[in-house]
């Protein structure tokens, strides 16, 4: 494995500038380079065309190769592949972790749904079990404001309507997606139908103290969620697992097979499901919340057990951590 060392991009590095179709390297003394094994790295960084303010990384194992700014003028980053597996590594296995905890926090966020009134801890508790069942995002005032999305701590009253046992969600999300779920749950359906009651454009996620509602944010929730679980978790975790387990789900359910193309074809379906429960891509799904772990059992021959789905997270556990 390469040995990394700490890239800073406020230090010396390499910058480019825009010629004819392509680009122009310059060093930090502003000269044009014109190694072809360097210009070679810095093609193959993939850096958009979009990006501005770019710095590229001086030597070829900088933790961070890249950073510019976004057409939304946002500072994005490319990272060498070393110290993104080392960093995937670690969110899977802290999901899994996520998984080891939930029973008992899930037990807890049971007693505090089914509190009397509008409390803190049962608005809380509601947005865990939505975190939970319905693999939201967390969202954030940010976001809301800048790009009109929404995630849980966002949420408003018109983007929930209930029927019978049934919270069904419908909001506009991350990257222009418009998000549409139902959870089925009757101790939130009890919460959310009372939460309602304040008018549509209050924001879902609140709690009564004295005459006055008070809303809820994303560091509540993940406070809430640490507090629960025992653990340094988010709810991006949650996403993490709940992809993972619908693809291991996905894999159970198809077997294991025999030739690279039929596997192939069971893993496009597999990144597919992973998908609909995140409402995301495939490639995002394959990319960003599907343990590469998983992949490689299931090139082994190896899934969880296709009689036990229901208990999918001890069941992926129990493969990954054989």
């Amino acid at each position: 494995m390469v040995r990394l060392r700490r890239s800073d991009a406020t230090g010396k590095g390499y910058t480019r500038k825009r010629a004819g179709k392509g680009w122009t390297y310059l060093d930090a003394d502003g000269n044009r380079v014109t190694d072809k094994a360097l210009r070679a790295r810095m093609e193959h960084l993939g850096i958009p065309p979009a990006w501005t303010d770019v710095w590229i990384a001086p030597y070829e194992n900088g933790h961070v190769q890249a950073t510019g700014m976004d057409s939304a003028g946002r500072r994005q980053y490319i990272y060498h592949p070393t110290w993104r597996e080392q960093k995937d590594r670690i969110k899977f296995d802290r999901a899994l972790q996520l998984a080891e905890s939930l029973p008992a926090a899930r037990r807890q966020v049971t007693i505090h749904l089914r509190q009397d009134g509008y409390t803190r801890e049962r608005a809380l508790a509601a947005g865990f079990r939505m975190l939970d069942t319905g693999s939201l995002r967390v969202g954030s005032e940010r976001y809301t404001e800048s790009n009109g999305s929404h995630g849980l701590s966002t949420l408003l009253c018109s983007h929930v309507t209930v029927h019978e046992d049934t919270v069904h969600l419908e909001f506009p999300a991350k990257s222009g997606q418009e998000w549409s779920s139902d959870i089925r749950d009757r101790d939130l359906v009890q919460v959310v139908r009372g939460l309602q009651d304040r008018g549509p454009n209050a924001r879902l996620l609140a709690y009564e103290d004295g005459d006055a509602w008070h809303p809820l944010g994303a560091a509540d929730i993940n406070e809430y969620v640490r507090e629960r679980t025992g653990g340094e978790f988010t709810a991006k975790d949650f996403r993490t697992l709940h992809g993972t387990v619908a693809a291991a789900i996905s894999l159970a359910k198809h077997g294991p097979e025999e030739t690279k193309a039929k596997r192939q074809r069971a893993l496009a379906q597999a990144y597919r499901d992973a998908a609909e429960v995140l409402s995301n891509t495939p490639t995002i799904a394959k990319n960003s919340y599907v343990d590469p772990r998983l992949v490689d059992e299931y090139a082994h021959g190896r899934t969880i057990d296709p009689h036990r789905l229901a208990s999918g997270e001890t069941e992926l556990r129990n493969l990954l951590f054989r």
